[in-house]
């Protein structure tokens, strides 16, 4: 078990301010765990939707709910979506008997209902796979290799590890997408999520995919959306300005789990990764989601000229702008891009985080800086 500290504050923090506080995040990522753990210090009452039981039970939200008092929690609640309504009056009522806590793999579903009916009563808290804070330093080549998920880190070998994640997968495809009501063939998402895969951390061609596919641009589109929606994509979106430069406008596209995209592209060990072409890319996917674990993701872009010059990330905070590059290399030195980036983006600070032991600086403004000095590093970057 792997006590996740910062989440749990963050689950208190928002009830205590709140009536309800929304856990949104992948599935298999560990909502539930933390709910539990939350619910084993208030008196607490659990219904799972994902259970013709836990959504019968709810069949009648009115009914079922204000009698109840503590902790009430509401897991996958994107399967009930009218369930929104329902918990507003409850939420209003003074005093309050009961706080809600509710759990969504679908951000859309569980973000607009929210927005929509609960307006000014409910706090979200994003909950991702484990980040390396979590997992410990001494553990990041495995984090990299296996991803974050819970049952795919903490399995007792690679082999295990890896055959999860191919479950996952197939899982998802063939058993939570339909759930979600949407009907596209499992076989057909599959290929596009192997093909993101091969593009991971390039700009996003919507037309070369599609043309793959033998789909339209704005169907691949919508399979990008979707994936996205379900927090297995990450699309950063690009950052441009009136440079006089021509800028590319379109996102960055990422296999969130390092993990899923090993699984996706039949990397079953380090040695394999190491072997191939996506291992930079790989890196750069890894260590993006430990920076934004920490930063958050509001504000955050990427940015890159037709000419060439490029920035991985770009954050803005309080009004300045830092640079984050990431280079697989042990030893990465100063670009002519991250050059034309300070002068170009006016940025306060940049670092280029890479895998080695050592951090250094080798500009007024650029720092090299290993992995494991990231958390204290950009903390200070926090949202």
């Amino acid at each position: 078990m792997i006590h996740r500290e910062l989440h749990l504050k963050a689950v208190h923090a928002a009830l205590a301010h709140n009536p309800i506080c929304a856990i949104l995040g992948p599935r298999q990522c560990g909502k539930t765990t933390l709910a539990r753990q939350v619910g084993q210090l208030k008196a607490s009452h659990y219904f799972d939707l994902e259970t013709a039981v836990g959504r019968t039970r709810l069949a009648d939200p009115d009914l079922a709910l204000t009698p109840l008092k503590g902790l009430i929690v509401i897991d996958e609640i994107q399967r009930l979506p009218e369930l929104f309504t329902a918990l507003r009056p409850l939420a209003d009522r003074r005093p309050r008997p009961a706080r809600f806590l509710i759990l969504g793999s679908a951000s859309p579903e569980v973000v607009r209902g929210a927005s929509e009916s609960l307006a000014g009563r409910i706090a979200f808290v994003d909950l991702g796979p484990f980040d390396l804070r979590e997992v410990g330093i001494a553990k990041q080549r495995r984090l990299w290799q296996r991803g974050g998920f819970p049952r795919s880190f903490l399995a007792r070998s690679a082999t295990l590890s890896f055959d999860w994640r191919q479950d996952f997968i197939r899982t998802f495809l063939e058993r939570d997408i339909p759930q979600l009501g949407i009907r596209i063939p499992a076989d057909t998402l599959r290929r596009f999520w192997m093909m993101v895969a091969h593009y991971h951390a390039q700009i996003w061609n919507g037309a070369e995919l599609a043309r793959s596919l033998s789909v339209t641009e704005h169907t691949a589109r919508s399979y990008l959306d979707l994936l996205t929606a379900t927090f297995l994509l990450r699309q950063l979106p690009p950052w441009f300005e009136n440079l006089g430069k021509r800028q590319y406008k379109a996102p960055k596209v990422y296999v969130r789990d390092s993990g899923l995209l090993h699984a996706l592209l039949a990397l079953q060990n380090h040695a394999d990764l190491l072997g191939h072409p996506k291992y930079g890319a790989s890196w750069e996917g890894f260590a993006l989601e430990q920076v934004l674990s920490i930063t958050g993701a509001a504000q955050a872009f990427f940015w890159g000229t037709h000419a060439g010059a490029e920035l991985d990330l770009l954050l803005i905070r309080r009004g300045k702008r830092f640079g984050v590059e990431f280079k697989a290399s042990a030893a990465p030195a100063m670009t002519k891009s991250l050059h034309v980036a300070l002068g170009d983006l006016r940025l306060a600070q940049a670092w280029i985080v890479h895998p080695g032991e050592e951090t250094y600086r080798i500009h007024e403004r650029v720092e090299a800086i290993a992995l494991r000095d990231v958390p204290a590093a950009f903390d200070r970057l926090a949202v």
